[in-house]
């Protein structure tokens, strides 16, 4: 027999990706708030935050106690590990190490610290690109992580990013895997033959390899664009039906940059 849910019972608004395409990669499936906002909402919610964020001046050091708390907050609301948001918040290493030389070169008011003289417009300038990068780090994370790329694009496209844009960025998402696919093929193959890269001397063949892969690559979207002009496409793809966004929704995505943008006023006001 084949089990069958009650005939009453709802359905869930939580949508499970367990795939392994590049699209899906970085999501993490949870049943949390965060998870069950549209990804228009999220992506408004973070862009006004950030926009609080980069606006506020990193001397006001009290508005960055707060702006740190309220993204960690909705990484543990979304109940993402910590370990995994770590690992990929290292992508902004070069940046940090770009900001930690910025203190020895500039001009104006100095002191000397263990026999090197930091500057103290250097050392707020490295101050501003860690922190402000450092959120906009984890709030990218945080969004890649509770929305699909498929779902983060339709949410670009509610927001009226321009159709052309969404419909470069949809092609590529679904292709990037058909490539990655006949890469491994490819692979396989040169590797079934004995093939094994070992120097430079072995870099004509791969080269070959990668025009091969081009040359397909390039046919098959040819073949893909006459297919889809055959159907009668026009140069919008065809748009999924998505519910209206409920009050609480709304209070929920609006409560991040609100609660930024008051207390990085009264901050100021207090100074």
């Amino acid at each position: 027999m084949i089990p069958t849910a009650p005939v009453g019972q709802a359905k869930s608004k939580h949508k499970h990706h367990h795939g392994h395409d590049v699209g899906e990669r970085l999501y993490i499936h949870r049943h949390t708030p965060i998870h069950a906002l549209s990804p228009a909402l999220k992506i408004a919610s973070l862009l006004f935050f950030l926009f609080v964020v980069v606006a506020t001046p990193i001397t006001y050091w009290l508005s960055y106690i707060v702006f740190f708390s309220l993204i960690i907050s909705v990484i543990l609301v979304a109940k993402l590990p910590v370990l995994t948001v770590f690992k990929r918040s290292l992508i902004e290493i070069p940046f940090i190490l770009f900001a930690v030389l910025m203190p020895f070169f500039g001009t104006g008011e100095s002191f000397v610290f263990l026999n090197f003289t930091i500057y103290e417009e250097g050392l707020l300038a490295a101050a501003a690109i860690v922190a402000k990068g450092t959120i906009g780090v984890l709030g990218a994370i945080t969004l890649s992580a509770t929305s699909t790329a498929k779902d983060i694009l339709q949410g670009l496209e509610r927001l009226k990013l321009p159709s052309l844009m969404v419909n470069i960025a949809t092609f590529s998402l679904r292709y990037i895997n058909v490539v990655s696919d006949e890469m491994d093929r490819m692979k396989v193959a040169r590797q079934s033959r004995g093939f094994e890269a070992r120097g430079i001397r072995d870099w004509k063949i791969l080269g070959s390899a990668a025009a091969a892969l081009f040359i397909r690559s390039y046919e098959r979207g040819e073949r893909v664009h006459l297919a889809m002009l055959s159907r009668g496409f026009a140069g919008n793809l065809p748009k999924l039906a998505t519910e209206a966004n409920s009050q609480r929704d709304l209070l929920v995505a609006a409560s991040l940059p609100i609660t930024a943008l008051i207390l990085s006023l009264l901050d100021r006001l207090v100074i």
